[in-house]
C-alpha cells in the first residue's frame, strides 16, 4: 500500500505500507512481483500511474444514472487521453455494468 498519510503497522492481513512516489513504487513492484497489482487509490495517483504507462487494465463500473445537476467531478478530468480496448464485461443486476479495458495512451 502506498500512502502519504498512514503509519504502520497496519491491521490488514498481507498489507505492506510503502511511502514515496507512487509511480516509482509501482514501477518497481511491477518488475519484482509475480502477483497482479490493483489500485483502489486516489484519483490523482491513478491518473499518474496511467500517464506513466503502468496501468494494464482499467475497470469501470457503470451505474445507470445521469447526474447533470448533482454531479461535480469527472473521474478522469485532467488525465491524458487513452484509447480503451474492451477485454471483459458483465452485467451485475440487470442494470449495473462492470467493464474492464486495456488502456493505451492516445497519440
Amino acid at each position: 500500500m502506498v500512502s502519504t498519510t498512514l503509519e504502520g503497522p497496519l491491521d490488514w492481513p498481507d498489507a505492506t505500507l510503502v511511502s514515496g512516489d507512487a509511480v516509482d513504487v509501482v514501477a518497481r513492484l511491477k518488475e519484482e512481483s509475480k502477483v497482479p497489482l490493483r489500485s483502489h487509490g486516489s484519483l490523482s495517483m491513478n491518473r499518474a500511474l496511467m500517464a506513466a504507462g503502468l496501468v494494464d487494465r482499467v475497470q469501470l463500473t457503470v451505474f445507470p444514472v445521469i447526474t447533470g445537476q448533482t454531479g461535480t467531478d469527472p473521474v478522469f478530468q485532467g488525465a491524458a487521453d487513452f484509447d480503451l480496448e474492451l477485454i471483459e464485461s458483465r452485467t451485475l443486476d440487470g442494470h449495473i455494468q462492470e467493464l474492464t479495458y486495456r488502456p493505451t495512451l492516445h497519440l
